[in-house]
């Protein structure tokens, strides 16, 4: 009997010792894919700055983003998920062909590299200012560049697209948005109301699509930093949506 508690022990020890290695085997590949750049989520940023957006309007929706990532809340959603960290990157975009980057993509992880990419986003400059409103343009520019160009891996793949007008250059919003889905990529809007009356409901069946896809409106350019600030919050991480303007089924 003492004999057998013995041979209990040593092999209750011998599995501590392999349990903790397998702990820490576990943990430096964990550390490793971090190290790769992994993260929970890669997120485009894509900014309206057609001719209906004037500098005022402009400067409220730069202003509206980096007050959101320097929100306590948004840091706290930046490192909730498994990895702890996201992918971002903002766009500018207006016609068809018409879209540049303003922040390259970089890695948040904490408050210090969420805090370091919004004093990105104010110190970047308007680069784009007419063209037409091309939804589909910067659907398509950020499924087969935007993306293409990231150098993180894995995660969710969302372009957030914000702006106060519906599509009306191009091939159809429902095309890009299509193509998008197809390719695991979901869209989200934050519609910006007061120039079209229908421009939500123009959102949500032509625009947004995909896993829990979803929209936020802002009823004015001066409600676009509480919009934000809300669908940031949702968006990165992926809480339910159920109470705001949701796509339904996810399209495949």
């Amino acid at each position: 009997m003492s004999k057998a508690r013995r041979l209990s022990r040593r092999d209750l020890g011998r599995a501590a010792v392999l349990g903790g290695a397998a702990s820490l085997l576990a943990a430096d590949a964990q550390r490793a894919a971090r190290a790769d750049g992994d993260c929970d989520l890669q997120l485009i940023l894509a900014v309206d700055t057609s001719g209906s957006v004037n500098q005022v309007r402009f400067e409220l929706q730069k202003q509206g983003y980096v007050a959101a990532f320097r929100n306590p809340r948004v840091v706290k959603a930046v490192s909730s998920g498994m990895v702890g960290a996201i992918a971002v990157t903002m766009v500018q975009w207006t016609g068809p062909s018409l879209q540049t980057t303003v922040v390259p993509w970089m890695r948040l992880k904490d408050e210090a590299t969420t805090h370091r990419f919004a004093a990105e986003i104010e110190a970047a400059p308007r680069r784009l200012f007419s063209g037409g409103t091309s939804i589909s343009g910067i659907v398509d520019h950020g499924r087969e560049d935007v993306f293409g160009r990231s150098p993180f891996t894995g995660g969710r793949r969302v372009i957030d697209v914000s702006g106060d007008g519906a599509n009306n250059r191009g091939r159809p919003a429902r095309a890009a948005r299509d193509d998008a889905v197809r390719a695991g990529i979901t869209v989200n809007g934050l519609p910006i109301m007061g120039l079209e009356p229908l421009l939500d409901e123009h959102y949500k069946s032509e625009v947004i699509g995909g896993v829990n896809a979803f929209i936020v409106v802002a009823n004015s350019y001066d409600e676009f930093a509480d919009a934000i600030l809300k669908k940031l919050i949702t968006e990165i991480a992926d809480l339910d949506n159920a109470d705001l303007y949701k796509a339904g089924r996810p399209r495949t």
